[in-house]
């Protein structure tokens, strides 16, 4: 996938994908083993699962007797980054902060994440300069009021 392709897969789908992603190669069977304590899904819909994620390329298939074995055509790490840059596409480039800054106080962090992520802002405090690129009304920055002048 470049940078200019994004994967969309919906939240179902991703449950599908972090089973894949933790065991390798699998079977419909033992991915709805494994989310049956999750999901009440029905093994019919694993497979249609399967099938719109082998349509997208997320996933590769392979027959091995009577039974299809799947495997990862994209890395996790791949996958969420595109799924980031779609979000935060659809933003002001400096509202992305806020974003941000809300998603680090909603999920749990460890103590190395938290470290990580200071690491990560000291070495953005010499590049704080972001061009605002919101429509006219979208945002109350700077650009934002004076194009509306």
């Amino acid at each position: 996938m470049t940078k200019e392709e994004t994967m969309k897969i919906s939240e179902a789908e991703w449950e599908v994908m972090r089973v894949v992603w933790t065991l390798g190669e699998v079977d419909a069977q033992t991915i709805s083993e494994t989310l049956s304590h999750r999901m009440q899904w029905k093994l019919a819909t694993i497979k249609t699962l399967l099938g719109r994620l082998v349509k997208k390329e997320a996933l590769r298939t392979q027959q091995v007797g009577k039974k299809f074995l799947y495997s990862a055509n994209v890395s996790e790490e791949e996958t969420f980054r595109s799924a980031q840059v779609e979000l935060f596409s659809h933003l002001c480039a400096r509202r992305v902060g806020e974003q941000l800054n809300q998603m680090i106080e909603e999920v749990p962090l460890t103590q190395a994440d938290i470290d990580q992520i200071r690491q990560t802002l000291d070495k953005k405090i010499a590049t704080n300069i972001i061009p605002c690129d919101c429509l006219p009304g979208q945002c109350h920055c700077h650009h934002a009021a004076e194009s509306l002048e």
